[in-house]
C-alpha cells in the first residue's frame, strides 16, 4: 500500500549528519513544503509535496493531506529503559527527597530489591501486560522505538520469565522493543556466593538459552562500587562478546571504571556517565562506543547530569535515554527529560533531536531507522508547528499530533 502524507511546513530528516561530535542547527536538512511517500513499512522518497503528489498520482498511491502546519521528525529511539518491572518505589522517592540516606532506605525494605521482590510475584502476562501498558504510552507521545532491559529477576528462571515477557510484548505493542539482558544488575541478596560465583552462573546457565529462544542479543551489567567492579565483569563480558552478544554498560553513575570497560569491550554505547572525568571523555570519544546520558536519573536522584556538552566537544557520540525505571527514573517522559538536559549542557537542536533518533539507533545497532529517506522505516511523528524549535522549546509539552509507526498512523 502506497501513501503519501502531506503538505509538511517543516521535514527535518536527521540525514547526512556526522554521528560523532558537536552538530550546529545550520547542518540539519530541513525540506519545506514537503511529503513523505511511503510504500508498507519503509519510506519510498521525501521531497516537496507538490514534486511527490505527481508522483504518488502516478503510482495511484492514498493521498492523506494534512490540514494545518505540522513538523516531520524521524520517530524517537529510546535506547536505554527499564519498562518490564513490578511494583512502585514512591516511599524511596518520598524518603529520597526527605534526606534519607541509600543505605537507610534499603534497610526500611526499598531499593533494587524491593522492586525485584514485586517484579518475582508477577506472572510472565502480568509482566508482559505491565510492559505493554508503559510501550504504549512511550509510543503515544513518539518513541517508536524501546530499548528494554531485565535486571529485576536476578537469577535464571525469573530472568527468563522478565525477557519472556518482553518478547510477548513486543508482539502485543506496535512499537518495536530491542531486549538486552542485565542480569548483571547486582548479586542477589539470596545468591550464597560470591559476585564471580554468580556472574559465572549467569553466563554459564543463562546465555546459552537467550540464544537458543532469541530472547536478546545485548548483554548488559551495572559496573559500580555496589555492583560489580571492572575486574569482576571481565570474564562476563569475555563470555558474551565471544557468543556474539552486542555489549552496553551501566557506567560511571557514581563512580569511575565502566567507561573504560566498555570501551575495551567495543561496548555499543556506554550509559549514564555523570562520574566521568576528562580522562574518561576522552577515551570514549576517540572509541565508536556511543555516550547515552540519562538525564532522568539526575532528576530523580538530584545528582549531576552526564558532561554531555563536554562528551561532544570532544568528538564523542551521544544518544540521550529515559532510563524510565520504577527507582531512580520514574518519569519516563523521554522529550521533557532531553529537553531540560539541553538547558543545562547547552546543547544545540541538531545535538538533542540526533541524540534521540539517529544517533540512539546507532547506540542500538539499528540500521533501518532514525532517518528519514528512502529505504528505511516509515516511523515518524508530526509536531502541531511550523517551526522545529518550538518542540524543545516547549519542554516537552509539545506532542506529537500524530505517530506513525511502520508506515500506520497510531
Amino acid at each position: 500500500m502506497k501513501k503519501l502524507i502531506g503538505p509538511i511546513s517543516q521535514l527535518l530528516t536527521l540525514d547526512k549528519l556526522p554521528l560523532k561530535g558537536a552538530l550546529k542547527d545550520e547542518q540539519l536538512e530541513i525540506l519545506e513544503n514537503a511529503g513523505i511517500l511511503i510504500e508498507d513499512e519503509k519510506i519510498l522518497e521525501v521531497g516537496t509535496f507538490s514534486d511527490l503528489m505527481k508522483k504518488a498520482n502516478s503510482l495511484n498511491a492514498e493521498i492523506i493531506e494534512l490540514k494545518g502546519d505540522f513538523v516531520a521528525l524521524p520517530g524517537w529511539i529510546d535506547c536505554h529503559t527499564h519498562i518490564c518491572f513490578g511494583g512502585t518505589r514512591a516511599q524511596d522517592f518520598a524518603m529520597r527527597n526527605a534526606g534519607k540516606s541509600y543505605l537507610e532506605i534499603a534497610e526500611a525494605g526499598g531499593g533494587i530489591w524491593d522492586t525485584v521482590t514485586q517484579t518475582r510475584k508477577l506472572t510472565q502476562s502480568e509482566l508482559a501486560d505491565r510492559t505493554i501498558s508503559n510501550a504504549n504510552r512511550h509510543l503515544s507521545e513518539g518513541v517508536t522505538t524501546i530499548e528494554v532491559k531485565s535486571g529485576y529477576g536476578l537469577n535464571v528462571a525469573e530472568e527468563l520469565k522478565m525477557l519472556r515477557a518482553i518478547k510477548q510484548a513486543c508482539q502485543e505493542t506496535k512499537a518495536d522493543l530491542i531486549p538486552t539482558c542485565l542480569a548483571a544488575h547486582v548479586k542477589p541478596r539470596d545468591f550464597e556466593g560470591t559476585n564471580q560465583e554468580y556472574l559465572e552462573m549467569i553466563s554459564e546457565e543463562l546465555f546459552p538459552i537467550l540464544k537458543s529462544e532469541n530472547l536478546a542479543d545485548r548483554i548488559d551489567s551495572f559496573v559500580e562500587k555496589s555492583a560489580f567492579s571492572p575486574e569482576e565483569i571481565d570474564s562476563y563480558y569475555q563470555k558474551a562478546k565471544d557468543l556474539g552478544f552486542d555489549l552496553t554498560v551501566h557506567a560511571d553513575q557514581f563512580t569511575k571504571g565502566g567507561s573504560t570497560v566498555a570501551v575495551k569491550f567495543k561496548a555499543k554505547s556506554a550509559d549514564h556517565l555523570e562520574a566521568s572525568t576528562e580522562k574518561e571523555i576522552a577515551l570514549l570519544a576517540n572509541s565508536k562506543t556511543v555516550a547515552v546520558a540519562l538525564p532522568g536519573a539526575s532528576i530523580g536522584l538530584g545528582c549531576a547530569f552526564t558532561p554531555a556538552r563536554k562528551i561532544l566537544d570532544q568528538g564523542g557520540s551521544l544518544a540521550i535515554g529515559s532510563d524510565w525505571n520504577p527507582g531512580s527514573a520514574p518519569m519516563g517522559d523521554l522529550l521533557t527529560q532531553a529537553s531540560i538536559l539541553a538547558t543545562f549542557e547547552k546543547l544545540s537542536s541538531a545535538e538533542v533531536l540526533s541524540a534521540l533518533t539517529s544517533r540512539a539507533a546507532w547506540a542500538l545497532g539499528l540500521e533501518d531507522r532514525g532517518v528519514l529517506k528512502t529505504g528505511l522505516l516509515a516511523d515518524f511523528n508530526l509536531f502541531p508547528t511550523s517551526d522545529y524549535r518550538e518542540i524543545l522549546y516547549h519542554q516537552g509539552k509539545l506532542k506529537p499530533a500524530q505517530v506513525w509507526k511502520k508506515g500506520v498512523k497510531i
